[in-house]
């Protein structure tokens, strides 16, 4: 085993190629290549096989990851593959768009050494490919039938990741969701070309192949109280994600022209999916010819700039109010952006917006710099006296972040308990809310976060309604009845 390992010094890092700007610019598919497998195994082999790998203990799903890197390098792709999927739901969809430069490469020993991580994300992508085309991805079996069901709201990664285990630990499981696809943001909020919509699709079928059954253009509140869904299903999970935007409050803000990031996503997306959409077609939430401004520096961000130029932007900018150091978005698609054309803005806000007939035309910003920092021990921007400048804009996507909706009213369930933030209160130990039987999961609970810690949250919410359903059935018999 040694001898196939700890090549780090005498082995470079490598990614999968990247096809050039000026071409994928121009669509929607992903721009890296596959990894062939002569390189994936080289790339594997790089790996130091720390005796404390941080690369594990920072991964919210704590992959193993040594042992399939090990694996894969050994050329045992089928038990790398087993071995990667035994902690995670959706490998495939965590090598594509998980940040790893903030988590497992992030923390790799030999990138801290200066020799370069391990491309731990792109061997990730590789092996569950390949085992899709191999078919070592084994058909969704469900356990024992146990006679209880579960009702999953929402089929986002969160609800996904539950529906699985649920159905293979025997339970009958309903995924709602108000969207006609399954997949939440995997499907309408993040592009194509960081993951292709078949990747999710075939993960979906997976579940509804295995007896998951899906309920799409469902909302709770129109079609459903949840108390209706308690009444119907042995436990509820709650796994909606968090969809309300953040405003930009400056004035101005209400012109046509100023679109929040996931209608704008949302758009673009149904059309990549061969949708017909009224809002592409009439130009509204269509960035072609245009001067566009993205007000935003997370991944969010990041998605609609890069969205704006392959609908054909005539310019893009992205307007930061920190520096490049402190943007939280992940720097790899910073990256990709400027590659493509993107001109970023750091240090700088917005003051108004500007237009005629009640159509934005231009953006009004002003300069900042970092001041003292505030309680977290991060340093607050602050305005530069005389800094403003414009930037022409017909038109302006918000992204700068997601709130939950109001569920106690859209409901109809004013006992449901949320924090002051709006999300879902619930147990840290079980994942239960302050209803009996009813569960919450994912952003819902957490606040917009990363797609590993939903299906993290999935998982162990499935764990937690597995418990709580055993018990109910060993309870005695008038416990039980009431």
């Amino acid at each position: 085993m040694a001898e196939r390992m700890l090549k780090f010094i005498s082995v470079a890092r490598k990614t999968p190629e990247k096809r050039a700007a000026a071409e994928r610019s121009g669509d929607f598919h992903e721009i890296y290549a596959d990894f062939i497998d002569a390189k994936a195994t080289e790339q594997a082999s790089r790996c130091s096989q720390c005796g404390v790998p941080f690369c594990q203990t920072h991964c919210p799903l704590h992959n193993n990851i040594p042992d399939w890197l090990r694996m894969t390098a050994e050329g045992r792709l089928e038990e790398a593959y087993a071995l990667s999927q035994a902690t995670n739901s959706m490998p495939e969809v965590c090598g594509r768009i998980c940040p790893q430069d903030r988590l497992c490469e992030g923390n790799c020993v030999i990138e801290q050494s200066g020799h370069g991580t391990v491309t731990i994300g792109s061997v990730e992508r590789y092996l569950t490919d390949k085992a899709w085309e191999n078919g070592w991805v084994k058909p969704l079996v469900a356990g024992p039938a146990r006679g209880q069901s579960v009702g999953v709201i929402g089929a986002g990664p969160a609800g996904l990741a539950a529906a699985e285990r649920l159905r293979e630990a025997g339970y009958d499981v309903t995924v709602y969701d108000r969207h006609d696809r399954a997949g939440g943001l995997l499907i309408y909020g993040i592009p194509g070309f960081k993951l292709e919509k078949d990747v999710v699709e075939r993960r979906t079928r997976r579940l509804a192949d295995g007896g998951v059954a899906f309920k799409l253009g469902f909302e709770v509140g129109r079609d459903a109280t949840l108390e209706d869904l308690r009444a119907k299903h042995d436990a509820v999970l709650i796994a909606v994600g968090v969809y309300a935007a953040r405003d930009l409050t400056v004035p101005g803000g209400g012109s046509k022209g100023v679109v929040p990031a996931l209608n704008y996503l949302i758009a673009s997306n149904r059309q990549d999916l061969g949708d017909t959409v009224a809002e592409i077609e009439s130009g509204e939430l269509n960035a072609e010819g245009k001067d566009v401004v993205v007000v935003g520096g997370g991944d969010t961000a990041m998605d609609c700039v890069r969205t704006a130029i392959r609908q054909g932007a005539k310019s893009v900018t992205c307007l930061y109010r920190r520096d490049k150091a402190n943007m939280p978005g992940s720097m790899r698609e910073v990256a990709n952006a400027e590659e493509e054309g993107v001109t970023f803005e750091w240090l700088a806000a917005p003051r108004a917006l500007s237009g005629e007939a009640e159509a934005v035309t231009g953006v009004r910003a002003i300069r900042m710099r970092l001041g003292a920092p505030d309680a977290s021990g991060r340093q607050s921007p602050e305005e530069i006296p005389g800094g403003d400048f414009d930037r022409p804009a017909q038109l302006v996507v918000k992204a700068l972040g997601f709130e939950p909706e109001n569920l106690p009213e859209q409901w109809s369930a004013p006992d449901l308990k949320v924090t002051r933030w709006g999300t879902v209160k619930a147990d840290v130990r079980n994942q239960m809310t302050n209803l009996d039987g009813v569960f919450a999961a994912g952003d819902i609970v957490r606040g917009a976060s990363l797609v590993v810690w939903a299906i993290k949250d999935g998982r162990d919410a499935a764990d937690a309604i597995h418990r709580y359903l055993q018990a109910k059935v060993g309870a005695p018999a008038l416990i039980a009845a009431e």
